[in-house]
């Protein structure tokens, strides 16, 4: 009968190896079983989640910088744009967006601003 390896493990942090299984360990109880543990899913709902509700138009502020003055205050996005006609630059302009859920007016960032500006630009050539 041939010989019975196993991982020992006993190396302290060195790294484990196979060592041949003692003859003292392999003529005693034998394996001790394993315990073994089956995993189900949760069960899943009946019934469809409910479609969310719709989101209510964003309102932007649109402030001038260099006169510190409001150019316009909760207005649609299309009067936003309309408001940037006068200006020279998107960086003369900070742009607001009404975050509801912080119930609060959250700074678009330069990315956002710039994109409104680019729908001003698109205005003024359609027109």
């Amino acid at each position: 009968m041939g010989k019975i390896w196993v991982l020992d493990t006993e190396t302290k942090g060195t790294g484990a190896h196979i060592a041949p299984l003692k003859e003292s360990a392999q003529q005693s109880s034998g394996r001790d079983e394993l315990s073994l543990f089956s995993f189900t899913p949760p069960a899943r709902a009946q019934d469809p989640p409910a479609a969310p509700e719709p989101r209510s138009p964003r309102r932007f502020k649109v402030i001038d910088v260099m006169g510190n003055r409001v150019l316009a205050e909760d207005v649609a996005a299309s009067a936003a744009v309309a408001s940037l006609e006068q200006m020279r630059s998107a960086l003369d302009v900070r742009i607001y967006v009404w975050d509801e859920p912080g119930e609060r007016w959250r700074l678009l960032t330069l990315a956002e601003t710039r994109a409104l500006w680019e729908f001003r630009r698109a205005k003024a050539l359609a027109a």
